[in-house]
Parts: structure tokens; C-alpha cells; sequence
């Protein structure tokens, strides 16, 4: 469920959505509250709850951090992975210049090929699909290298070194579409967590005794708005290749602005 709204809703429309949402059912919740428990209004059980408060506060600050912390760390993984996609095929086109003028223009092709190819399929990565058209591009790169008859010490260095980076190119690929395919968001039982924490430390606003009641509608009103954004915020880091949040397709474009530009 979480997957469908990082797909379908825009990041400014879901963090509206769920302040809305959580703040207007609080507002209910603490209306109907202090109206059929009037005695809480008088504050007596707050010696109580501003012991327990407390405690509740830094479990889910601590929960919700830790949380995040790992989130972020799958997001700069992934990062990495296509940085290391992107760094290997523009090490490739780098070297092309060192062979023939029929060889480098073939290179230079193949390599363009891959990387538009790559970058058109980026919205179905994201999810772990490939398209023919990357897989066959990919494969035409192979070729073109396999084809390559080096000339001189130079050549054979350097052919050996874009093989390398070809297999880089290919392993990073395939760790990406693999990370993308596997990553399901946080499993139910982390969720069930951290929606059982939003509510105690939700429910513990509600109880807590004020007689002025506008304090009181606001102070849980900042509390649903806190609850609203940690929600959004390990919504949109739980996919790496999702959101607004995730990894970006820029370094398989940067392979083709490089092939692109005048030398």
C-alpha cells in the first residue's frame, strides 16, 4: 500500500494528505474526549502521564530515528550503485579515443545506445523491469568490444580496462535492478510498530488535562503534525528507486551528455 502512494501521489500531496487526515481524526478523537471525560480537564492524572509522557517520547524519537537512519542508508547504497554504473561507462567512452577512428565511432554508438536506452527505462527500473531495448543495447556493447582486434600495447591496456569497467558496468546493472525488485518498503510487523508508537505518543496528547482548550487543540494539533511528517518521511525513504526522496537516473545520463558533447 505504502509502494502505490510513493508511485501514484506526489510527495507535497501526500505529506497534505496525511496532516489532514491525522490532525482532523485527532481533533475529533480530543473533542468526543474531553466532552464525555470532563474530569480530565482538571489535570489530576498529569503528575502520571508527564512521568510515562516522556518515556513514550524517546522510544518513538529513538524508534523513528534508528527508522530513518537505515532507510537512508538503503537510499546511499543505492546511490552508489548507479554512480558506479554511470562512472564505468563514462570510463568507457574516456578511452574510446585511444583506437581506430571505425573502432571509437562504434564504441561511441554502443555506449550511446546503452545509456538512452538505460535512462528510457529508468521508470520500469525502478521497480526491478528491464525492456528488451536495454538488455539488447547491453548486449551490442559486449560485442563491439569483443570485435575490438588491439593494435599495439596501448590498445590491448586499454581494452582490457574497458572490459573491466564492462564488467562493472554490467554487475552494478544487475545489483540496481535486483535492489529495485527485492525492496518491498518495511515488512507489516515494523509498520504495526510504528503505527502502535504514533498512537501512544497521539493518545498520550489527547488525555493530558489542560482547561484551556485552544492550548490543548494545539498542542495535539503539533503533535499530529510531528506524527504526519515522520510517517511521510519513512514513507518516501522505504524505496530507494522511488519517490521523491530516492536515487536519480542522472549518472546514466551523464553518459550520454559525455558521448554527446564536442570533443
Amino acid at each position: 500500500m505504502a509502494r502505490w502512494f510513493v508511485i501514484n501521489v506526489p510527495p507535497w500531496l501526500l505529506l497534505t494528505g496525511l496532516v489532514a487526515v491525522i490532525a482532523g481524526v485527532m481533533a475529533v478523537v480530543q473533542a468526543v474526549v474531553r466532552h464525555r471525560f470532563p474530569r480530565l480537564k482538571q489535570g489530576g492524572h498529569n503528575d502520571v502521564a508527564q512521568f510515562i509522557f516522556p518515556v513514550v517520547g524517546l522510544v518513538y524519537g529513538f524508534l523513528i530515528g534508528f527508522i530513518v537512519l537505515v532507510l537512508w542508508g538503503q537510499v546511499n547504497s543505492a546511490d552508489q550503485t548507479t554512480r558506479a554504473e554511470g562512472a564505468a561507462a563514462v570510463q568507457m567512452a574516456r578511452g574510446r579515443s585511444v583506437f581506430g577512428t571505425a573502432e571509437s565511432a562504434r564504441i561511441r554508438q554502443s555506449l550511446l545506445e546503452y545509456g538512452r536506452a538505460a535512462a528510457a527505462e529508468w521508470p520500469r527500473a525502478a521497480a526491478g523491469r528491464t525492456t528488451p531495448e536495454t538488455e539488447n543495447a547491453l548486449n551490442r556493447l559486449y560485442g563491439t568490444y569483443e570485435s575490438i582486434t588491439p593494435r599495439n600495447d596501448t590498445q590491448r591496456a586499454f581494452l582490457a580496462s574497458s572490459l573491466v569497467s564492462l564488467k562493472d558496468l554490467s554487475l552494478a546493472r544487475t545489483e540496481r535492478l535486483l535492489a529495485a525488485r527485492t525492496n518491498t518498503g518495511p515488512p507489516l510487523s515494523l509498520w504495526l510498530v510504528i503505527f502502535l508508537n504514533s498512537a501512544l505518543v497521539l493518545g498520550f496528547s489527547v488525555i493530558y488535562g489542560s482547561e484551556q482548550a485552544r492550548m490543548h487543540y494545539g498542542m495535539v494539533a503539533a503533535v499530529s503534525v510531528l506524527i504526519a511528517a515522520n510517517l511521510f518521511l519513512v514513507t518516501e525513504l522505504a524505496y530507494p528507486f522511488l519517490g521523491e526522496l530516492s536515487t536519480s537516473p542522472e549518472p546514466v545520463n551523464e553518459v550520454v551528455r559525455v558521448l554527446s558533447s564536442p570533443r
